[in-house]
């Protein structure tokens, strides 16, 4: 079971920190991932890293702005979000792969379990 938590509603330029909370699972052992989806949109790829934590991927659109890491010993990984615009609106969804190891992939399809989303709203 995954929990997402930490969004709400920041202004532009801004920051946020979103969590995630994992239970039922070996949570070191399986690549993660943050995805979201704007109105009218498809979900999409944000970032992602691997189950040790030292492979980390980004959608060109966050790169150098959002990090991603975790926590395996508190069940927790994290998207640290800055210099929030208006085009970072959307839900957050967390994610997690159900085959443990391995390199992480950005598809939405290569994840099994997913979080219930988080909502990020960047006022401008």
């Amino acid at each position: 079971q995954l929990q997402a938590s930490g969004g709400g509603l920041v202004q532009a330029g801004g920051s946020l920190r979103l969590s995630c909370a994992a239970s039922g699972r070996t949570f070191s052992s399986f690549n993660m991932g943050w995805f979201r989806q704007a109105p009218g949109k498809e979900r999409e790829f944000v970032a992602v890293i691997g189950w040790a934590g030292d492979r980390t991927r980004y959608a060109d659109s966050v790169k150098g702005r959002f990090t991603i890491s975790r926590d395996n010993a508190k069940n927790t990984m994290y998207l640290r979000m800055t210099s929030l615009n208006a085009d970072d609106t959307a839900v957050y969804y967390c994610a997690m792969r159900r085959v443990p190891y391995g390199v992480p992939g950005i598809r939405n399809a290569e994840y099994d379990y997913w979080g219930q989303g988080t909502q990020v709203t960047v006022s401008s």
